[in-house]
């Protein structure tokens, strides 16, 4: 289970519809307690994917997950998963997304259509990697 507060979940949306068409991306950070993740800080990333690929990949460098970490560890939180928008398509996880992901962490989608954000959505990958459970 996940716990999203109102500011975070606005600031996931901006970020889609600040960077659409492409995909935004970047970290979440917050505290893990019982079978819960609480969410209380996002670190936008800047999307490495090549520009040709952009409006339908992202991806979040090692650099960038190491500062994050350090981030976390700074602000004496854990990294408990990742975000990104699928502009002009469904808040759902592709067979892309689910291929790239790892279980325990939290995945968020925020669905972008026509540059304004939409329907949010939050899952978690199953131990086996077959599929997503979704949480929000």
């Amino acid at each position: 289970m996940i716990k999203l507060p109102e500011k975070i979940n606005l600031a996931i949306r901006a970020e889609g519809e600040r960077t659409y068409p492409d995909e935004c991306c970047g970290v979440i950070l917050g505290k893990l307690g019982d079978g819960e993740r609480e969410v209380t800080a996002i670190l936008p990333i800047d999307n490495e994917r090549e520009a040709e690929e952009r409006h339908h990949r992202f991806v979040i460098g090692p650099d960038d997950f190491m500062k994050a970490e350090k981030e976390a560890r700074k602000l004496g939180l854990d990294v408990t998963g990742f975000y990104h928008s699928h502009p002009d398509w469904f808040s759902r996880p592709s067979d892309y997304d689910r291929e790239h992901a790892l279980p325990f962490y939290s995945y968020i989608i925020v669905s972008v259509e026509k540059g304004k954000a939409a329907e949010l959505t939050s899952w978690e990958l199953t131990p086996d990697r077959a599929r997503f459970i979704q949480e929000l």
